[in-house]
């Protein structure tokens, strides 16, 4: 119990910056639905942004994960593994981003997104610069720097959310007029309304920038050298997870890149497929809780399991953290489903709330793709990295062919129902390989009886609609506490006597 406290602290404090970040990234949403009204104003921000996904990918090409892997095997060799990584993933991102850079004409044009040229060459910047601080803030987690990590990745939040107020409120306010008419003049030169959600690149790329001063200490040490044994090493052991993270980005992203294509004209009543593809887009973004539960879970789980890989009691634990982690999630599902409605009216302006049904489903579906993450420690464990190469590339083909066909008939919610239908398969995948190459005593009845106790308990709340949020909230409030009792009930036994204690009292 003391190993997975130890995770769940690590977990917890990476979490500080995914969870305050993404709360404070969720009064962006507001700012840039009610800034931007026409849903259709912020396609090409949801559809740019989500490429960023898949050149980050591209750009790192397993290198992280390769570096944690030999860095821990071989610790006095540490900082040939940083210095190769790291000079390997600059030269990609040199080259692919100055590509991005020249031909962005042409390739906003391929997007149809005509005359936005200059936000294809901010992303191109941003994807560098992230590409190239991966190796710095995977050293941080591998040194066990995790306030350092956490208080880096906080600043770089803050600066990115004020830019996007100073640029979007501020500015456009006093160029419009609205106050300070001094300074209408300075507003006007800042604020270009043509520029429009751009600004949101802006902010991102300056935000980013200040990683390279903030990341200093962590880049201590490093040279550019290319040796090639340690290269080759690594490779082998990266290009299965670069592939890997190909298909696992399709899985995530597909949506996004087909949604605007594949919806048939008309399909949304005064919606055009651009409309649609925003309103996608930032219900999408609600669902933001669940995947921060398994980005915190994952920043800390994987210098800890690596660590603990020659353990024999390594399968025990990691049946441990599976129940554990799918309780969390649980909760959190609960949560944000049973008050979607109360989140969106404060969240969303009324334009973009049409597409909250989807967000229940996206929350399902990032939590099984957390349970993968969970499970897929047994082939990085074991060095049979290619399969998941195999099953993640199964599930991106899944959801292309799903979202190719379900898009045509049910809109976004095809999209939604595709996202969920490849992770559960990918679960079912992993579990059925694991089994025979790495056998997990997972506790299976637990697991499928919390995500069915709750699916039972949102699916049944939705026949129930008050319109009066003064009473929906408290009575969702209520279904919330009661369903986690019901758990605090069942893992009495499991819970340390000390937090029994506290329990009690407090009840």
């Amino acid at each position: 119990m003391s190993v997975l406290k130890k995770l769940a602290g690590e977990t917890a404090l990476y979490g500080v910056s995914s969870i305050l970040g993404r709360v404070i990234y969720w009064f962006l949403v507001p700012l840039h639905t009610y800034v931007f009204l026409r849903p259709g104003e912020l396609s090409s921000n949801t559809e740019l942004f989500s490429w960023i996904a898949l050149f980050n990918v591209i750009y790192t090409f397993g290198m992280e994960t390769a570096f944690f892997r030999f860095a821990n095997r071989s610790p006095q060799h540490r900082q040939d593994y940083f210095n190769q990584a790291l000079t390997a993933i600059s030269l990609v991102s040199i080259v692919f981003s100055g590509f991005l850079i020249v031909f962005a004409p042409q390739l906003s044009d391929l997007l149809d997104y005509p005359g936005e040229s200059q936000n294809i060459v901010y992303l191109s910047i941003i994807v560098a610069i992230d590409a190239i601080v991966a190796i710095p803030f995977a050293r941080l987690r591998l040194e066990k720097k995790a306030r350092q990590f956490v208080k880096i990745k906080i600043i770089n939040i803050v600066i990115n959310v004020l830019l996007n107020v100073f640029f979007l409120l501020l500015c456009r306010d006093i160029a419009l007029g609205k106050y300070l008419p001094s300074l209408q003049p300075l507003g006007a030169f800042l604020y270009r309304p043509e520029i429009g959600p751009g600004y949101i690149f802006i902010a991102n790329l300056i935000a980013n920038a200040c990683f390279l001063f903030l990341l200093k200490d962590a880049f201590k040490g490093f040279k550019v050298t290319w040796k090639g044994p340690i290269f080759n090493e690594m490779w082998v052991y990266a290009y299965p997870i670069l592939i890997l993270g190909l298909a696992g980005t399709v899985n995530q992203m597909a949506d996004r890149w087909f949604l605007r294509h594949l919806l048939p004209a008309g399909f949304y009543t005064n919606l055009t497929s651009k409309d649609a593809l925003g309103i996608y887009g930032s219900c999408y973004k609600l669902s933001v809780f669940m995947s921060l539960a398994v980005q915190s879970f994952k920043y800390a789980a994987d210098p800890f399991f690596f660590s603990q890989a020659e353990d024999k009691n390594a399968p025990k634990l990691l049946a441990l953290v599976m129940k554990w982690f799918v309780i969390v999630c649980v909760v959190l599902w609960v949560g944000v489903s049973l008050n979607v409605d109360i989140i969106g009216h404060y969240m969303l302006s009324k334009a973009y709330r049409v597409g909250l049904s989807v967000v229940p489903i996206l929350l399902l579906a990032n939590l099984f793709l957390g349970v993968y993450y969970n499970q897929a420690f047994w082939f990085k464990l074991t060095d049979k990295t290619q399969f998941g190469t195999l099953i993640t590339t199964a599930g991106a083909v899944l959801t292309v062919g799903l979202n190719i066909v379900l898009i045509p008939i049910m809109g976004y919610m095809g999209c939604a129902w595709a996202f969920l239908a490849s992770s559960i398969v990918m679960c079912g995948l992993c579990y059925w390989l694991g089994e025979k190459y790495y056998p997990v005593p997972y506790q299976l009845t637990s697991i499928v009886g919390y995500i069915g106790s709750a699916a039972a308990l949102i699916y049944l709340s939705s026949w129930i609609t008050i319109s009066n949020i003064w009473v929906s909230f408290p009575y969702h409030l209520a279904l919330c506490i009661v369903y986690f009792a019901g758990i605090l009930v069942v893992e009495r036994d499991s819970i340390p006597l000390k937090i029994r204690r506290k329990l009690k009292i407090l009840g």
